[in-house]
């Protein structure tokens, strides 16, 4: 089993699990089946629709429409789930960040295999990873997430750039990608798991 062969189905993983923390956004807000479908379809294809979109290549769910069902599957199993069974809130978050470390990889590479530079291939990882949860914290008129202290785009931003880093001292690509996956899994994990979060704009308060 290669490392593309794997990537590939983490990549599936990761589309059900962004999928299925859209749906958890959209009952918090009561929504229908319908709105929670799309809710999570926008929260799964997200950032790789508009990294795709901005790399001028083909938008990768329209080739491959077992993104789209991956996403319906999981939706309406969760959606029905949650009617007899408390939600694994818990493991989704962890699971939620497998997904970002994924996500963000796979589209640093796609930037990198187009030849850009390393500014563009971050930004392009960071994209693929979050942009998706920002539309969906968006349409649920909540602030998104990457703009609160959550270690969550720092995470991203962290992995890929570590990712640059070996590959430009001549680590196999192979390797430096389990590294950076690994980085910013353990780096989102370890947030969620003791509640660390990065410093909040906090001015002081002036007297007239």
């Amino acid at each position: 089993m290669n490392l593309a062969f794997t990537l590939h189905y983490l990549d599936l993983l990761g589309t059900m699990v962004f999928a299925m923390t859209g749906l958890l956004a959209a009952s918090r807000k009561q929504l229908d089946l319908f709105g929670a479908i799309v809710i999570a379809m926008v929260t799964a294809v997200g950032g790789g629709t508009l990294r795709d979109l901005i790399l001028d290549q083909p938008v990768f769910w329209l080739s491959e429409n077992i993104y789209i069902y991956v996403v319906v599957v999981a939706t309406l199993f969760l959606f029905f789930y949650a009617r007899f069974s408390s939600l694994p809130t818990r493991l989704l978050l962890f699971l939620d960040a497998l997904g970002l470390a994924v996500f963000s990889v796979i589209g640093a590479q796609k930037a990198m295999a187009l030849g850009l530079s390393d500014p563009i291939v971050i930004m392009t990882g960071v994209m693929t990873g979050v942009v998706g949860g920002v539309i969906r914290d968006v349409l649920m008129g909540e602030v998104p997430l990457i703009f609160r202290k959550e270690i969550y785009a720092t995470a991203s931003f962290v992995g890929i750039s570590l990712l640059l880093l070996l590959v430009g001292w001549g680590l196999s690509v192979d390797v430096s990608v389990i590294v950076s996956i690994l980085v910013i899994f353990i780096l989102r994990a370890w947030a969620v798991q003791f509640n660390i979060g990065l410093p909040v704009f906090q001015p002081v308060n002036t007297q007239d």
